[in-house]
């Protein structure tokens, strides 16, 4: 009960504040009718105007600066009645201090101040038509009265300003999410195409090979023949289907490799070309190199890629190094850097969040962060079968 009670009452404490004002000045008005210095009547105009002033404050929500200005207004009008109502009543000086809070809250910056102006002018007004008043009574009231719109201005501007650094939060959450569904996207179009290079390129050779078999067949061997014509047709096939399937992943601008992939094997050019351009990168080679698949020496040449972009474009590292340790039915690949640590990566897409679609497409492990001694370490463990 408790629970379902307290969220009631925060959001309408304001509200049952109204609704009380609203009987008590009712009531005041009634009894003082008869105060020579009070309210002057007739006393049906005097209780009309206790519900003008403080209805519109429940529509605060909807009309945040309609609800208040209507409750000047209303108060400006009535003293052309009642000159003493507004002066000596409680509740309309409640209601003028709610008035006067309620506009200085506003989050439009222009339509705050030209609230506290209005409600000056709403001061005037009542302050001139009071037979008791004069300019000392309108200054001191509206020196308070600014004061509460001050309070109310300097109140508002945290819980605004909270406000938007909570949706700029929440904006550049959704943006990082955002950016982080298209890199994998991209990614994954971008390992299938290559996927498609590399296993295209090997049915190709079957084809080849299935077609250079058939016809050193002697006459007499039909089965044979037959048999690689089938795998001759069906490789055909399947590189036209390859064909139409990656042809929707590609580019406009993008054709099919017909150099070969990437792999471990160019990775000393990798290196020598960060060192060219000015990055100083050692490499090793640990454990027995053994023959990979294509799509699992791709990925490994692509982290290595990968990590010296990162160390030479974006962490601005004085030097790198990298290991690839053959072993235990696996590879391992690290790439590690004395650079900011700060792991930004490719900023087209193809960075970290692609490093990882691509290694878990394969059963792999990868591990990216800050080194404990500065700098910045990727390693991939990826199985060799």
């Amino acid at each position: 009960m408790r629970r379902r009670l307290w969220p009631l009452a925060r959001r309408y404490w304001f509200d049952g504040l109204i609704l009380a004002a609203v009987g008590v000045g009712l009531s005041q008005t009634t009894v003082t009718q008869d105060d020579k210095n009070g309210p002057q009547g007739p006393l049906w105009f005097d209780l009309l105007t206790i519900l003008a002033i403080t209805l519109p404050l429940f529509a605060r929500r909807r009309f945040p600066f309609g609800a208040p200005v209507a409750v000047g207004v209303a108060l400006a009008s009535s003293s052309f009645v009642d000159e003493r109502l507004v002066p000596h009543g409680l509740i309309p000086i409640l209601v003028a201090i709610s008035g006067f809070g309620l506009l200085g809250m506003l989050r439009d910056r222009t339509q705050a101040v030209a609230g506290l102006a209005f409600g000056i002018g709403v001061t005037a007004v009542v302050a001139h038509n009071d037979p008791l008043g004069g300019a000392g009574n309108f200054g001191f009231t509206s020196i308070a009265f600014s004061v509460f719109w001050a309070i109310g201005f300097a109140v508002s501007r945290k819980f605004w300003e909270a406000d938007e650094a909570k949706e700029r939060a929440a904006r550049a959450e959704r943006e990082r999410e955002e950016r982080a569904h298209l890199a994998v996207s991209d990614e994954r179009a971008r390992i299938a195409r290559e996927l498609h290079d590399v296993v295209g390129h090997s049915v190709s050779v079957m084809t080849v090979q299935a077609s250079a078999a058939r016809r050193l067949l002697r006459p007499d061997q039909a089965r044979e023949r037959e048999a690689l014509l089938v795998v001759e047709q069906s490789g055909r096939e399947a590189l036209a289907e390859m064909r139409r399937m990656v042809g929707v992943l590609r580019h406009p601008e993008e054709a099919p490799a017909l150099a070969p992939q990437p792999s471990l094997e160019y990775l000393d050019k990798l290196v020598e070309h960060a060192r060219e351009t000015g990055l100083p990168v050692e490499l090793r080679i640990e454990g027995a190199p053994v023959q990979l698949p294509a799509g699992i020496d791709l990925t490994a040449y692509r982290l290595v890629q990968e990590g010296l972009t990162n160390a030479l474009k974006h962490a601005r590292a004085q030097h790198a190094e990298v290991v690839v340790r053959y072993g235990d039915g696996r590879v391992d690949v690290t790439v590690s850097d004395d650079g900011s640590g700060d792991g930004s990566g490719d900023k087209g897409g193809h960075g970290l969040v692609g490093m990882r679609e691509r290694v878990s497409v394969y059963g792999g492990e990868l591990e990216a962060g800050p080194r404990p001694g500065g700098g910045y370490r990727l390693h991939a463990s990826l199985p060799v079968e």
